[in-house]
């Protein structure tokens, strides 16, 4: 008799996604609310920046400290300053570690908060874990996407798939921060 191993939490919730399509937030639409926590443990809720008067740029990754991932969280750190000045904050998310964040932030010296998604709670609520294709192979996933959203909670800019390698530049581009 064959004994089947238990579907780890993980296996249930890419299962769950597979069963139906991940939700498109586009602009012009109210945000999803969130409140999660950064690797050193504050609390990041979007009524809180809201109240601030403060603009989110919530940038989705696959993973920490892979050549991508790393490029695009440097281009953020990078134009820091710029962003700031204009009234965004930036946060990083993705399924990793309290621990994996740390080293990451700590070895490339971010300068913007990294929020902890181990569950995908975050992915799902803004649809960022989707079917991805990879050397013809089919996988559940993070796909690489930005959404800026406004001191009213509403999505001012958004885009899904996007590439590491100049995604900050046309950013700053598309807000009309460029210098």
């Amino acid at each position: 008799m064959k004994t089947r191993a238990k579907p780890s939490i993980d296996d249930k919730w890419m299962s769950r996604q597979a069963m139906s399509e991940p939700i498109t937030l586009e602009v012009g639409m109210k945000s999803p609310v969130f409140s999660t926590t950064d690797s050193n443990g504050v609390s990041h809720t979007l009524s809180d920046y809201i109240k601030q008067g403060r603009s989110v740029v919530l940038y989705f990754y696959p993973r920490d400290s892979t050549p991508g991932c790393t490029k695009q969280a440097c281009d953020f750190r990078d134009n820091m300053a710029r962003l700031k000045s204009e009234g965004y904050e930036v946060l990083g998310v993705s399924k990793d570690s309290e621990k994996s964040h740390q080293k990451f932030i700590s070895k490339q010296e971010l300068n913007f908060p990294l929020l902890l998604d181990t569950e995908g709670a975050l992915h799902d609520q803004f649809g960022t874990w989707r079917m991805k294709k990879n050397y013809g192979r089919e996988y559940m996933g993070c796909v690489r996407s930005t959404f800026v959203i406004g001191p009213d909670g509403t999505i001012q800019w958004c885009r899904y798939n996007v590439r590491a390698k100049g995604h900050v530049e046309m950013l700053l581009r598309e807000l009309s921060l460029e210098e």
